[in-house]
């Protein structure tokens, strides 16, 4: 038997050890840290439901659906939360979370164009258990609430604070003639940035609703159409709503606002509309406002010779337009889209995969452009509204995956090798490692039109122009060929040391285990 060698006493040193755990049955401990972001998605939505939480986090589970896997790989959600509310006029917006939460949020959407600041209540412990951190919080919306400046506060717990269960709830609907909105973007109940704008949308739609119902409200600054409108659901390209509108027009309609809006009065008109297009169809909460307002919900988008059609079809049915201006609005436009699409062709095959909700659109425009696209990846969820966009892709043998990973996106376009690989930034970054050319989706394909006429040849320069590159592509790659790879990774003034032997002896010790652990099964 060897004996063990000891060189100090410090085995013999009194290990401090941590109480049992005890299973919580009603409110969450108080005292101590509070629930901090290293506790895991687990354990913050077990604090959240502890805390009174679980009847939004039950209704978010419903709205936004995860699986087959957890959740996608996504930036913070409340990005999109927060980016809905930077860009409303005369809105302000206040968030309660970790530091270094607020100091990443606040960061992007300045890189993303957020001209106003961020309002931010700070905590620690102490204020977070003892439920200072609400009084805090309510102390700041009333030195805030000055109706000269705003139409609506926003209040956005992040994780942390809704998982010690801070009550947003219990903020004064109004204060000052300024509307009060409180919602709750956790990490752990929220699956993508894309879906925390639709929490946010929901919200006001659903406070305007409920002022509409209660008497006359503010007309919009632009004015009330003198035809029927169609609300558009989901952010788009600038120049895609006045398209949409031109399209419109023979069938004796008007484009409504655009939900999210960019101003509170653009909801009363959203809700005004009588048709709401689902041109984003994971809106779930805006879609349930609407249809509790007893509004018709129309999925897909004019996107295409075929999605433009049956778009034109589907919003003059819901409105009871008649044949002879449905054909009119068809005959003006189809031709030009047709036009379009065959003077702007595409030819290679591409893998697609985002998280902006419009990716099964975009499938459809390039696939109607000629090219060959056999894999579709969302990481929103599929919704009844989609179903157009999943038969016709469907039909033309695309394999469309909703809450996609990036592990099914780089497998994709691993297997597939295609010409072209448009997708996130690290798609993008392991389509470049290996020597396939890639476009980042929401910087170079989402800041294009991709309606009527001015979308169908709006992304075949891009798209082309990218797949021209294979042959530089294929130049860097074996340029660059092992840099920064194995063990080459990291900065080395000289040649790494390399020891074989001990990796050798190293894996034979794991060899050993895994055998170990195998037969231990095995009994």
């Amino acid at each position: 038997m060897t004996e063990e060698i000891r060189y100090d006493d410090s085995a013999e040193v009194e290990v401090i050890r941590g109480e049992a755990r005890v299973e919580a049955t009603g409110n969450p401990p108080q005292g101590g840290d509070g629930m901090g972001c290293h506790a895991g998605a687990a354990e913050m939505e077990k604090a959240a439901r502890m805390a009174g939480k679980s009847e939004i986090l039950d209704q978010y589970a419903k709205d936004y659906p995860q699986g087959p896997h957890d959740k996608p790989q996504s930036m913070c959600p409340a990005f999109g939360s927060l980016r809905v509310g930077l860009r409303m006029r005369r809105t302000a917006t206040v968030l309660s979370g970790s530091a270094c939460c607020v100091y990443g949020l606040t960061f992007v959407s300045h890189f993303y164009g957020a001209r106003r600041s961020v309002g931010y209540v700070p905590f620690n412990s102490e204020t977070l258990v003892t439920g200072k951190l609400f009084e805090d919080i309510r102390e700041a919306v009333h030195d805030m609430a000055d109706p000269d400046r705003y139409d609506a506060i926003v209040v956005t717990n992040l994780c942390v604070p809704t998982a010690s269960g801070v009550p947003l709830r219990l903020l004064p609907n109004e204060i000052n003639g300024v509307r009060i909105v409180g919602i709750d973007v956790p990490g752990f109940g929220i699956p993508t940035h894309a879906e925390a704008k639709d929490v946010l949308a929901g919200a006001m739609l659903s406070y305007a609703r409920k002022e509409v119902e209660a008497g006359p409200v503010q007309a919009p600054v632009s004015g009330k159409s003198d035809r029927p409108t169609v609300t558009l659901l989901g952010e788009m390209f600038p120049a895609d709503p006045l398209g949409i509108g031109g399209m419109l027009a023979p069938l004796g309609l008007a484009a409504g606002p655009v939900v999210p809006c960019r101003e509170w009065r653009e909801l009363y008109s959203a809700l005004d509309s009588q048709v709401v297009a689902a041109i984003h169809p994971f809106y779930t909460a805006a879609i349930r406002e609407f249809e509790a307002a007893g509004r018709t919900i129309v999925g897909s988008a004019p996107v295409g010779l075929d999605g433009t059609a049956e778009w034109l079809d589907a919003i003059a049915d819901a409105y009871g337009v008649t044949e002879d201006k449905l054909a009119a609005a068809k005959n003006a436009f189809l031709p030009a889209i047709k036009a379009g699409l065959a003077a702007n062709p595409i030819k290679g095959t591409i893998t697609l995969s985002g998280y902006e909700g419009s990716e099964l659109l975009v499938a459809r425009l390039l696939i109607e452009s000629g090219a060959e696209v056999p894999y579709v990846g969302s990481a929103c969820p599929k919704t009844k509204w989609s179903a157009p966009d999943v038969a016709w892709l469907e039909a033309r043998g695309v394999k469309v995956k909703f809450r996609a990973s990036l592990e099914d996106d780089c497998a994709a376009m691993e297997a597939i090798k295609p010409d072209l690989a448009i997708g996130t930034t690290p798609v993008v970054q392991k389509g470049k490692e290996l020597g396939i050319p890639s476009l980042y989706f929401t910087n170079l394909i989402s800041a294009r039109p991709l309606m009527g006429p001015a979308g169908a040849g709006s992304l075949g320069q891009v798209v082309n122009a990218a797949m021209a590159n294979k042959d530089r592509m294929d130049h860097m790659r074996e340029f660059f060929a092992g840099v920064g790879e194995g063990d080459t990774a990291g900065i080395w003034e000289g040649e790494p040391n390399l020891r074989p032997d001990f990796r050798a002896q190293h894996q034979k010790k794991l060899d050993k285990l895994a055998r170990a652990a195998k037969a231990e099964e095995m009994i």
